[in-house]
This record gives C-alpha cells, structure tokens and sequence, in this order.
C-alpha cells in the first residue's frame, strides 16, 4: 500500500485525505492543531509543526511515504518541495515551491518567460514604495508578497495621503510571510481562475473558472462558478495566459491554479498557485463541472503516477457563493429550508445566534456557503444568489 503525507489537515484539505483513502492509499496527514477537524480522517494523524523542514522531512523518513501533497494552502509549500528533493519524490522542487509562493520572484519568472501579469515591484520600506507610486500611472495595489486568502490587499489612489499610504503598507507587511510588500499596477476588470494539471510538463487546463468578489478595497471572493460564462475568444485568452504563466514558474506533475484578470479584452496573470485551488474550487466544482477528479488528478501527480483526464462524469454547471451578512451581533440565523434542494450539493453556515459577524476583510471573515448544480453554469448562478438572498442572516 503506497503512502502518501497530505500537510494540512482543515477543513479544504478533507477532501483530499478522503479521496486518497478511496484510491487505496495509506494516509498520513500532519497539521501543528491538534484539533484540526480532517485528522480524524487520515489512516495515521500526526501533529507537528507542517512549516519546519526538518521536522516534516523527519515524518517523512519515519513513514516511507511514496508522495507528498499540500492543498488549498501556501504555507508549507517550501517544505513539500524539500522534502521531494531530499526523498526523489513527484512533483515540485523547493526551488520552483518558492518562486510559486513569493509574488516577486514569480512576477519576475513571468517578465523572463513573456507571460503577461501586471507591472510589479517589491518593497520592505514604505517611503521607497510610496515614492514609487507617486511616479506610477494609474491606480495600484498593495498585497503581502507572501500569503493568500485575500488578506493584507489594498487598491491605492492618487488621492491617498502618505500617512494612509504607510498604514495599508504595514497592513499588507503584518500579513506577509517575509514582510515584504508588492506595489503592483492595477488591473481593472472581471477576474477568473484557471484549474490546471501539469504532468511532465504538459499543461491541461481543465476549466476556467468566473469569480465574484468585494471589489476594492480588499478583493475578497464571495464565489465562483463553472464553466465560464464568458464567450469563447475571451476564455482562450485566459487559458492561453494561464499556460504561458505555468511554463515560466517551470512547473511540473502538480495541480496549478491560475488567478487571472482581463482588462481592455487582454488578460493578465496576477498569480499562479503550484498546488490544488482553495473555496473548494478544485475539490468539488471542478469535477462537478467537467465530470474529471482534480483531486485524484493531484494525488496521482504527487505518486509519479499519469493522471486521469477523461471525464467520468456529466458535465454540469455548478456554483459556489459565500454568506456574507451585515457586520454586527447575529441574532437569528432564519429561512433555512430553502436549502433543502436537491439542486443544493452542499452547504454549511460557520455562525451562530450571538457571534459578530466582522466586516469582509478576508476569506476568514465569511460566514458560511452553497454550492448548487444545474443544467448551465448560469442557470447555477442565479440559483446560488437566489439562495443567499432567502437566507436570513440578521443582525444588530
């Protein structure tokens, strides 16, 4: 029985674990949470510290595990990619897990490799940032060069004074892994994701996927649906973004997951992540959609073994969004019953009566989802809203 090291082991990673079981795996997941809700799930659950090298190469060893995956996160990417370069393991080297994890070294990967992205630079000092923006054209944006889940993001105006200008730097420098800033130029437009599989180097793009967010100032994605809505010529466009991006980071035998924006009907990577994609993009829509197991896709890459592409499924259009309601004290949580749909997949609502609710400043601040299929992706959609407009989440 082949072994495989899932680092991480909350809630988007259960899906994983779960699918690594039914293909016959023995699963070892490690997450530092003792309480962390998806070791209940793994054959062997281990806690420790998944961001130490050493320690995780340590498990690894102890283990003789034939893989090793980390998806629907960041944090450990480094780690993952040693511990295939120490072990002679599928997938991602530690050199590639960094540059798909700092936003500077992959924006400079995507200048050398011709792939279109915004213009970008990175900063540790805020007055040298600032007195680089004075000199920019246009809006920019202010993200952590290290992290994900939206958080630390600020969209900047030639309006903005330089004393709020150094607070939103320290606020993306808080939230950066390495505490440097990137001041990138702003894109406006519609914003996609792009679900990748790349095995010896051959880039499969599996579906392109239409996002809802917040808008300025933080981003935040309050859902997604599949297939795009968007016509033909605009989503060839993104893939074909996408597979330049995926070929300057030199990645290989991993899921990628490619966040792109089209401004002007051009379309710009704004990042590649070198692992499965997060809000259950790659663990549910993406095989409810176009009927092929991203997840035991990913798992098989990590194993040295050929994915399977064919779709084994119908195809269908599918929807997720996100319960985001007002900021304040919830005190009734009402008209659940419309969720019990057979056209409702899965949903789950984090709050309770009594909790604050924050306001959406990242991922985290969420208060719930739905995901619904239908016969067409925008048949999904307007059920989704519908749903989380009929939900009453009130508050005071």
């Amino acid at each position: 029985m082949k072994k495989l090291l899932v680092l991480a082991a909350g809630i988007l990673q259960i899906p994983v674990i779960k699918k690594a079981k039914e293909m016959g795996l023995y699963v070892v997941a490690a997450d530092g949470d003792a309480d962390a809700v998806g070791l209940k799930y793994a054959d062997k659950p281990v806690v420790a510290n998944i961001t130490s090298e050493e320690e995780m190469l340590r498990v690894a060893r102890e283990e003789h595990i034939d893989g090793v995956i980390h998806p629907c996160s960041e944090v450990s990417m480094s780690v993952m990619g040693r511990i295939n370069d120490e072990l002679g393991l599928s997938g991602i080297t530690k050199e590639q897990a960094v540059r798909a994890t700092n936003k500077h070294l992959m924006r400079k990967a995507f200048e050398r490799g011709n792939a279109p992205s915004p213009k970008s630079y990175c900063f540790e000092d805020a007055h040298s940032a600032w007195n680089m923006f004075c000199g920019m054209d246009g809006a920019g944006i202010l993200k952590p060069s290290r992290n994900s889940g939206s958080r630390g993001i600020s969209k900047i105006t030639h309006d903005i004074g330089r004393q709020e200008f150094v607070r939103l730097f320290e606020v993306a420098a808080k939230e950066s892994r390495d505490n440097s800033v990137m001041l990138e130029q702003f894109i406006e437009g519609d914003e996609f994701s792009v679900e990748i599989i790349v095995w010896h180097h051959e880039v499969n793009v599996l579906t392109v996927t239409d996002k809802k967010t917040t808008g300025a100032p933080h981003f935040v994605e309050l859902g997604h649906s599949q297939p795009s809505c968007y016509p033909d010529e605009m989503v060839a466009k993104i893939k074909e973004a996408s597979v330049a991006g995926v070929k300057a980071l030199g990645v290989s035998d991993c899921a990628c997951h490619a966040e792109v924006k089209v401004q002007a009907g051009e379309a710009y990577i704004m990042e590649i992540g070198a692992r499965l994609g997060g809000d259950f993009i790659s663990t549910e829509l993406t095989r409810l959609s176009t009927g092929i197991d991203m997840v035991a896709a990913a798992v098989d890459c990590a194993l040295g073994v050929e994915p399977d592409l064919i779709p084994a499924e119908p195809h269908k259009g599918v929807c997720i969004r996100y319960f985001c309601p007002e900021p304040g004290k919830l005190v009734r949580i009402g008209n659940t019953g419309v969720l019990d749909d057979p056209r409702v997949y899965l949903w789950e609502i984090y709050r309770k009566e009594g909790d604050i609710i924050p306001e959406v400043t990242s991922s985290t601040c969420r208060s719930g989802h739905v995901i619904v299929t239908e016969e067409t992706p925008q048949k999904a959609v307007a059920l989704a809203d519908s749903i989380v407009r009929e939900v009453k989440m009130e508050t005071i």
